[in-house]
């Protein structure tokens, strides 16, 4: 395995605090997926310059573990945050089964990625992993939860919701410490509306 080809979610945690300014809920729309979905308040944008070091580091979190280059393909739809390790995030990225393969056993093989990761690069964390298919405005979506308890008793969940449109893997990540924020992310991704 030379090449890892995938992956958003950031392994190296920093701590960030946001300068507590109050910000009004914000609809967005996405013309590829024709998505429609309605950030909760007080969640901030995260520009792509801060996006892309998070990122980097997760890559490099990856490449540690795996001796492997990632390849990210992945273009930004959104990534909203609140307050410290609060995330919200979509994207999407090619993904042809006729050159990349089963889209289930690419799914697996994500989690196993994202999963063997956080356990070699934090051996003392504990982690839960639960994966299943989720119904989204009546489209299934891969879903993988991760939650992580740190030796401090603070616990990370990291959620990653998947599904192949046609070439297209689009993808929604939530990674909250604070579940009350957690809990608004998931309503917000649950009520969510993809047009026919």
């Amino acid at each position: 395995m030379n090449k890892l080809k995938y992956i958003l979610i950031c392994f190296t945690i920093t701590l960030q605090s946001c300068n507590g300014q109050t910000t009004p809920k914000k609809e967005i729309y996405n013309q590829d997926f024709k998505w429609t979905i309605t950030i909760p308040e007080n969640f901030q944008n995260v520009s792509a310059e801060e996006w892309a070091i998070m990122q980097n580091k997760g890559a490099d979190a990856i490449e540690k573990t795996y001796e492997a280059e990632v390849i990210n393909q992945a273009n930004t739809i959104f990534v909203f945050k609140s307050d410290q390790l609060n995330y919200f995030e979509s994207n999407y990225q090619p993904f042809d089964i006729s050159t990349d393969g089963d889209y289930l056993e690419s799914c697996k093989n994500v989690n196993d990625i994202l999963y063997e990761t956080f356990k070699t690069q934090m051996p003392d964390i504990k982690i839960d992993t639960t994966k299943m298919v989720e119904k989204i405005d009546n489209l299934e979506f891969q879903t993988f939860k991760m939650k992580i308890e740190y030796p401090n008793k603070m616990v990370l969940n990291v959620l990653m919701y998947s599904r192949l449109f046609d070439k297209k893997e689009f993808t929604v990540n939530i990674m909250y410490l604070d579940n009350k924020k957690g809990q608004l992310m998931l309503e917000a991704w649950k009520k969510s509306k993809f047009t026919k």
